[in-house]
């Protein structure tokens, strides 16, 4: 049963991209305007599980964990910023190939991090090497669909791409100490309150519609945000990641069905050698 939470996962993460798609590019709400009203629909989302699953760990009150944590929310805030800066100059679109990176980013940096934390992060080839081909996989079918452009925009996109995949597998540090639904929760808040403090939006913008959309979108994203936390903790780091990269399968069917966008031969191939990669995983 915990094999296919990574797998719901990644139909969350379809689900809240093709909604971010229809409220970004559909619905025309800015960035800034947007990051902020999602945080604030993650944050309320958020609210009646904090009464079952708040819990934080004696442990996760000393020196080291603390400064882990503020860690991750550095990194994710400069992430954020990061992607904010790219989106505003480039077109979602020529962003991919940028955005696709972060899966191997995180295999490459938890392999890094299995030789200081190993009882934390897999060192098992029959998982890695898949994990691997599909993260490769799903690059490559991107850099032939797009055009690469190495311009600032393009490059703040890389990095940022790396320090969410940074943030990721630092959390993993710290999850110990957390509920999932905690963790994400202390994330969530702090980043809106910084998003809030640098952007200063108008919520009176967005039309009763759109701020359901969001909300809605909020809703998803704290599903996929726990099943990752979930997953680390029970399957690991690379097998949640491997399994997660399902996710672009399901967004080329959602796609193809609700935006009405076609699925490319190079998608298609992408989708075998994905398939293929978590099934050798799981045999």
């Amino acid at each position: 049963m915990v094999y296919y939470l990574p797998v719901l996962g990644a139909i969350a993460l379809a689900g809240g991209t093709i909604m971010e798609r229809i409220v970004l590019k559909i619905k025309k709400v800015g960035v800034e305007l947007y990051q902020t009203a999602s945080f604030l629909a993650i944050i309320i989302s958020l609210l009646p599980l904090l009464y079952f699953f708040w819990r934080i760990d004696p442990a996760a009150m000393e020196p080291k964990s603390i400064v882990l944590f503020f860690l991750v929310i550095f990194f994710s805030t400069i992430a954020n910023l990061l992607v904010f800066y790219s989106l505003k100059g480039e077109k979602v679109g020529n962003l991919e190939p940028a955005r696709v990176l972060e899966p191997l980013f995180v295999i490459l940096l938890a392999i890094v991090f299995s030789f200081f934390a190993e009882n934390l992060y897999e060192r098992n080839f029959k998982i890695i090497i898949p994990a691997l081909v599909a993260s490769l996989a799903l690059i490559l079918s991107h850099i032939k669909k797009y055009h690469l452009q190495f311009n600032p925009y393009f490059v703040a996109a890389i990095i940022g791409s790396f320090f969410f995949a940074l943030e990721l597998v630092i959390s993993r540090l710290v999850l110990d100490f957390y509920s999932p639904v905690t963790f994400y929760f202390l994330r969530s808040l702090s980043i809106f309150l910084l998003s809030l403090l640098i952007f200063r939006p108008n919520f009176k913008k967005l039309d009763k519609g759109v701020r359901w959309q969001i909300f809605l979108t909020g809703i998803i994203w704290v599903i996929y945000r726990l099943i990752i936390y979930y997953g680390y903790l029970k399957v690991g780091v690379i097998f949640t990641t491997l399994l997660l990269m399902l996710g672009p399968i399901f967004i080329y069917l959602m796609a193809y069905f609700i935006l009405k966008e076609k699925i490319s031969w190079q998608n298609f191939a992408t989708a075998i050698v994905i398939i293929s990669s978590v099934a050798y995983a799981l045999v």
